[in-house]
């Protein structure tokens, strides 16, 4: 009989209880136990985990491994799936190795490559993969230089954070004044260029963002699973347009990731984005972890998640076609029960790190689920 597989999510998004799901309903019929830590006591994902503990806050990168390698130890991890300090824990994979925990991250080149989209444009650029014209800018005359070139050549001009991730600080840039018109409805991406130069010249200190045309839909997110060997097992494509949502096999998307994952080893999961430029695809952005949506292709029978357990654990899966591809969908809200008190249960074989407390009855969270159009 197979022995339990012990998995550990640090401080992930709160779609990835999605995830976990996935773990626990795998084809081998593999006994998963999950443990999550996160600093929010209220995410879902202490919920959904098996065992839960709360995140020391303000640790550095290099505090944070010895507070992840301890976890490893005493849990008796099998699988960590980083996200938080990624690159610094990546950096260390022997001495989780040494406690008997794979690591479910690509190495540390790979990583480090992703970190800043300048380099990864530059970088992707040498292996014949299309990205679209862009301007790193750090101070306002650098930005409105970027913005008129762009205009010229009849584009709206964007810029996003050099390094970062989930769409945080992207904005579109606009020559409409503010006025009450952006006060009406809800918050939008856009926002007036005299306000950003204002800001810029006001600012302490230099900014690093990446400024570039506005890409077109639809949006293709590549999910890619990749061996230690560099050879794709899966790719699929998630495509995103509006409202509607769907998956792709066309190698106009498909090709072009592997080409990426394969060529700088981004070892297991990762997600690969695309958008149309003109008349062609282009990237848009590299993550080099398992995407919030990636439960999104069990529409197409596969259970990504545990095929990438089975490779981090040395178990061969084998080149991975999907059965079937799902119909169109869309995203949306729905509750996910939150424990009924703030400090994390921990299952009784555990010992709990933190005291439980009595509290009100339990809440919820608002979680994504995916539903057929």
């Amino acid at each position: 009989m197979l022995s339990r597989v012990r998995v550990w999510l640090n401080r992930t998004y709160a779609e990835n209880v999605f995830f976990m799901d996935q773990l626990r309903r795998n084809p081998s019929d593999r006994a998963v136990e999950i443990h999550a830590t996160h600093g929010d006591p209220d995410s879902p994902v202490l919920a959904a985990a098996d065992t839960a503990e709360l995140e020391p806050e303000g640790l550095s990168p290099a505090a944070y491994v010895e507070f992840a390698l301890d976890q490893c130890q005493r849990r008796g991890i099998d699988v960590f799936v980083p996200r938080l300090h990624q690159a610094a824990i990546v950096a260390h994979r022997a001495d989780f190795a040494a406690v008997g925990t794979a690591l479910l991250a690509p190495p540390p080149e790979g990583v480090a490559v992703f970190h800043d989209k300048v380099v990864a444009y530059e970088a992707v650029q040498a292996i014949g993969v299309s990205v679209p014209p862009w301007w790193r800018v750090r101070t306002a005359d650098e930005l409105v230089t970027a913005v008129e070139q762009l205009e010229a050549d009849g584009h709206k001009a964007c810029f996003k954070p050099a390094s970062g991730a989930g769409g945080v600080g992207f904005r579109v840039i606009t020559r409409a004044p503010f006025s009450l018109a952006q006060l009406n409805g809800f918050p939008s991406p856009y926002v007036s260029l005299d306000m950003v130069v204002e800001a810029l010249q006001q600012a302490d200190e230099p900014v690093d963002w990446l400024v570039m045309p506005r890409l077109e839909q639809p949006e293709v997110s590549v999910d890619t699973l990749t061996g230690t060997d560099n050879r794709v097992r899966l790719a699929i494509g998630r495509t995103k347009n509006g409202r509607r949502r769907g998956f792709t096999q066309h190698e106009q998307w498909l090709e072009p990731a592997r080409l990426i994952a394969e060529g700088f080893g981004l070892h297991y999961l990762s997600n690969i984005q695309f958008r149309m430029f003109g008349d062609r695809p282009v990237l848009m952005d590299v993550n080099t972890r398992p995407a919030g949506g990636l439960h999104q292709l069990s529409l197409c029978g596969v259970n990504v998640p545990w095929a990438a357990v089975q490779l981090a654990l040395g178990e061969e899966t084998g080149v991975i076609e999907p059965p079937f591809l799902g119909q169109d969908y869309t995203v949306v809200s729905g509750p996910r029960q939150l424990r009924p008190v703030s400090v994390p249960h921990q299952r009784m074989e555990v010992e709990p790190l933190l005291p439980s407390v009595p509290a009100p009855a339990p809440a919820v969270e608002a979680a994504a689920e995916v539903l057929p159009l």
